[in-house]
């Protein structure tokens, strides 16, 4: 512990508080769901020693206690001894930054319109979406653009889940939906990563009510 020091800790902490509040108050964690985490910025440590700072299991994300986050290794391990246990998917957190060199946070919720999006195209394995001005939000600038995001099967098996996830993970498209489970997204800042999962539900959002409209009209 003596390699990270306390402000970084709090400051991780934090950050992870206020993204925790925002996507609450958005209705974005039903029933403790979801999870958050972001790298505890020290820069003595080297890639495969980073510390992750992420929410606690099974802690109620609308209200904040002291027990809310802890601290894992990029194996998933504590950092400390503990009787609170890291997020269920603590795995496909690490396994995600262990990809993206440059992650910084990764965030998953469970929304309405990500888990119908992931169910009417799962048998396509992907979704895409054109020609949306908030396609930018993922810093595509050109004229006609697109976004193609990859969906995997919701596997039981963590491990299993993390390694499929792992499999179609796609540096230019930050985020995976994983079918009638909810979506991972990445980014190389809290803010970044905040940027990017708001845009993927708007076009999520976007993408159901056309299809109703269309389909019921």
């Amino acid at each position: 512990m003596e390699k990270i020091n306390l402000e970084a800790i709090q400051k991780a902490f934090n950050t992870l508080q206020t993204v925790k509040d925002t996507f609450s108050k958005k209705g974005w964690f039903p029933a403790t769901s979801g999870n958050l985490s972001v790298r505890v910025k020290d820069p003595p440590l080297e890639k495969n020693q980073s510390i992750i700072a992420i929410t606690s299991s099974g802690k109620d994300k609308s209200i904040h206690t002291p027990e809310d986050y802890i601290l894992v290794n990029m194996d998933g391990s504590l950092v400390l001894p503990s009787n609170l246990k890291p997020s269920a998917e603590t795995l496909i957190h690490t396994s995600i930054y262990q990809h993206i060199p440059n992650c910084q946070a990764v965030f998953h919720v469970h929304t309405i319109p990500n888990n119908l999006i992931s169910e009417l195209y799962a048998d396509q394995g992907k979704v895409t979406f054109i020609n949306h001005e908030i396609i930018k939000a993922f810093d595509i600038w050109k004229e006609d653009a697109s976004i193609t995001i990859p969906i995997v099967e919701n596997y039981f098996s963590i491990p299993k889940l993390a390694e499929e996830i792992s499999n179609v993970i796609q540096p230019e498209v930050p985020g995976v939906l994983i079918r009638n489970h909810g979506i991972y997204v990445w980014g190389d800042s809290d803010f970044t990563a905040k940027r990017h999962l708001e845009a993927f539900e708007f076009l999520f959002e976007y993408q159901m009510n056309m299809y109703f409209l269309k389909k019921f009209k």
